[in-house]
């Protein structure tokens, strides 16, 4: 790492973006790293298109231009797409596969194989996740944010430690839930490392 690195998160309301966010940016104050982060875009409640961006390194402003990513994590298939005007040919893509699908349209939701079809034609670093199902195994739906955050740990050029962001999940969720949380996040870490 050149002592920069960019994440744009996405997903929808509920998903546990913002915590995911918080616990990102405590992890890089913890290993001594400078960070910054963007106010939340969208509507946070359940549901609705939310996504946060964050810069860990010598950055002034949190925004990320576009195709300036280096990692693009995003909750949901749809959101996914919505987020790759901040993609260029190097950053990687984290994605869960599993669909939220809006009660409040009638259209088809489109194939998830194809969008994930279509991302690895486009793109190099593709890195598609059954993420809720991981969460349910290890105890909750609730834990998909935690299975993400395992996932992108594994990646070799992420700067943040799997332990530094243990610990900040511990620092910032109640202490009957880390059980779990810490199989979501083995668990997510294991799905990319293989």
């Amino acid at each position: 790492m050149d002592n920069h690195y960019s994440i744009y998160i996405c997903g929808v309301g509920g998903q546990g973006i913002i915590k995911t966010s918080t616990i990102i940016g405590e992890a890089a104050m913890n290993q001594g790293l400078d960070v910054v982060m963007s106010e939340i875009h969208g509507m946070s409640q359940r549901g609705g298109s939310v996504s946060t961006e964050l810069k860990i390194g010598g950055f002034n402003s949190s925004i990320i231009p576009n195709r300036g990513a280096d990692m693009l994590l995003a909750f949901e298939p749809i959101e996914t797409i919505r987020g790759l005007d901040k993609v260029n040919a190097e950053t990687k893509i984290v994605y869960n596969t599993h669909p939220i699908i809006p009660s409040s349209t009638d259209k088809p939701y489109p194939s998830v194989d194809g969008i994930t079809r279509t991302l690895k034609e486009n793109f190099k670093y593709v890195l598609p996740i059954n993420g809720t199902e991981l969460a349910i195994e290890a105890g909750s739906v609730l834990a998909l944010n935690m299975v993400l955050l395992g996932a992108v740990t594994a990646d070799d050029n992420f700067p943040l430690s799997k332990e530094s962001v243990i610990d900040a999940m511990k620092n910032n969720l109640k202490p009957k839930f880390h059980e779990m949380n810490l199989k979501a996040i083995e668990s997510g870490y294991n799905s990319i490392k293989g």
